[in-house]
């Protein structure tokens, strides 16, 4: 059976087959965060589809480019902007992004978000002890 409407009278419907109810898909996170600056390009961020823009980018370990952008780098917030975007549902939309800017990448896997949570340990506590006095 297929959940017709996710809600209906604020109560959560739900099929015979388990589904999580709060999973997102890359896309769907682009389409909700990302997209506000990547679509324009605004502040200098790299446009969906521009290829010569995310070259260098794509180039940057995985682990590495989306542990930055979940802290943060040069005008983009720290996870986009949504304090309570997951590092997942970040890994994805940036992988959706790479992927439709010329880049081959696979979504990350729980070895890759061990990978990512080491590297945004390593960004925070980079910026934590430049802003020390």
């Amino acid at each position: 059976m297929k959940i017709s409407r996710l809600f209906q009278w604020g109560v959560i419907l739900a099929s015979s087959a388990p589904m999580p109810l709060f999973a997102v898909t890359g896309i769907e996170t682009y389409q909700a965060v990302c997209a506000v600056c990547h679509g324009p390009g605004l502040n200098g961020a790299p446009k969906l589809g521009d290829k010569a823009q995310w070259a260098p980018l794509i180039k940057e370990p995985p682990a590495q480019l989306i542990g930055h952008g979940y802290v943060g780098v040069r005008a983009m917030p720290p996870k986009g902007g949504k304090p309570d975007l997951s590092v997942s549902d970040f890994a994805n939309a940036v992988v959706y992004m790479v992927n439709q800017s010329g880049g081959k990448w696979t979504e990350p896997n729980e070895k890759m978000l061990i990978q990512i949570n080491k590297e945004i340990k390593k960004r925070e506590a980079s910026i934590s002890s430049s802003k020390k006095p």
